[in-house]
């Protein structure tokens, strides 16, 4: 049976704070964040979940999410799977439960996305890390994700020679956003002179360019809006349309490496199920895991020309009163990146503005929003667009 895009309603969401829980287990983790998206959403029990993990099986040595959070929650008996795609796992976890409401098969499903990165510490992290790299190709020759986004940095520092200061307002925004978000892991602000300090090196990402690796779990409950129980009084935020693209995992393999297919197409396929343009969106959660990841994402969704992200990076356009507000929350540079989770932040913070809950936060008139989260170096690109 065909459905309507736009009757798909994102009922209820969770989240929990991003940082090191050492006092917390994956499982606790993702009921918390359950428990609290079932609450918004008015008590709606889901028929299905899918769970968005990365490191789950090499770092907390637990397969089969699905069971054990089922168990975790009180509801086995449901479907439950994990869905992964490196850190696009969160986002591919939300699509499945929003093509699962489409189909009319489910009348309501959750996606929640769990990491609990401090599971291991130490230089093992980095072998965890660069299992979202090509293993024989990339992670074999001891490339890290941070170390392969170093030497495209360089690159995109010999190709289009940006000025390397500009870079310092992608973190300045994030971290500004980040100050009023009690979930961020960074709640302080930061000054443009600790990156210029930090920024010895013109070819080289600092501490401040590069989003922290944290644990966290997040959670969305959808359903149609005629399912959406008796009395119901939140804004009704819809998902006007979702979109996954892969390209090769490798570098090496594409026709170049500082365009990010994936990136483009995920945003120009969703844009035109929504039926809109990227110019028509009132905010833009981009996965900036370095400020990289942050020019690439810019340039790829079309709001900049192919080595011109960086001039983007200022408050007066990215800012929360900007052109085009950007990682209103903090970002993953300043909320965290808690990995498999993080798609699932970026759409519960959507949908906070979208409600227009955000407090401090708050984009004005924010009605569009895109969110598009990406896996490893945009080996994956997933998009949702939500209409408030």
């Amino acid at each position: 049976m065909d459905r309507d895009h736009s009757d798909i309603v994102i009922a209820g969401i969770g989240q929990t704070p991003v940082g090191e829980h050492w006092d917390k287990s994956l499982r606790s983790l993702a009921a918390d964040a359950f428990l609290a998206a079932l609450r918004d959403s008015g008590g709606l029990m889901p028929q299905v979940m899918y769970v968005g993990n990365m490191l789950a099986v090499s770092v907390s040595r637990q397969a089969n999410l699905g069971a054990l959070l089922a168990e975790q929650i009180g509801m086995t008996g449901m479907e439950g799977v994990t869905v992964e795609a490196a850190d696009a796992s969160g986002g591919a976890a939300l699509r499945m439960a929003y093509l699962a409401v489409l189909s009319g098969v489910v009348d309501v499903s959750l996606a929640i996305g769990v990491e609990k990165y401090t599971d291991v510490i130490g230089a093992e992290t980095d072998s965890r890390l660069s299992q979202m790299l090509d293993a024989d190709f990339e992670s074999a020759q001891g490339l890290t994700p941070i170390g392969l986004a170093q030497l495209l940095f360089q690159r995109y520092m010999e190709e289009y020679s940006p000025d390397r200061k500009a870079f310092a307002g992608f973190p300045e925004v994030a971290h500004a956003n980040s100050t009023t978000n009690p979930n961020a892991m960074f709640q302080r602000a930061m000054r443009e002179s600790a990156y210029l300090q930090a920024a010895e090196s013109d070819g080289m990402l600092n501490r401040y360019d590069i989003a922290p690796y944290a644990d966290g779990a997040a959670a969305v409950i959808l359903t149609r809006e005629d399912l959406l129980p008796s009395g119901w009084d939140k804004p009704r935020i819809r998902a006007l349309a979702s979109s996954l693209v892969t390209d090769s995992l490798s570098i090496h393999d594409r026709h170049t490496p500082l365009v990010w297919d994936t990136a483009r197409l995920s945003v120009e396929r969703a844009c035109r199920s929504a039926g809109i343009l990227p110019r028509d969106i009132d905010f833009f959660e981009y996965h900036d895991a370095t400020s990289l990841h942050a020019a690439l994402s810019l340039e790829a969704a079309g709001f900049a020309s192919q080595g011109q992200g960086w001039m983007l990076a200022n408050a007066e356009v990215i800012g929360l009163e900007g052109q085009l507000p950007v990682a209103t929350f903090g970002g993953l540079k300043a909320r965290g990146h808690p990995l498999g989770a993080t798609g699932l932040y970026q759409a519960v913070e959507a949908v906070t503005q979208l409600r227009h809950e955000a407090g401090k936060n708050q984009v004005k008139d924010a009605k569009l929003g895109l969110i598009q989260n990406l896996g490893g170096m945009a080996a994956t690109a997933v998009v949702h667009i939500l209409s408030g």
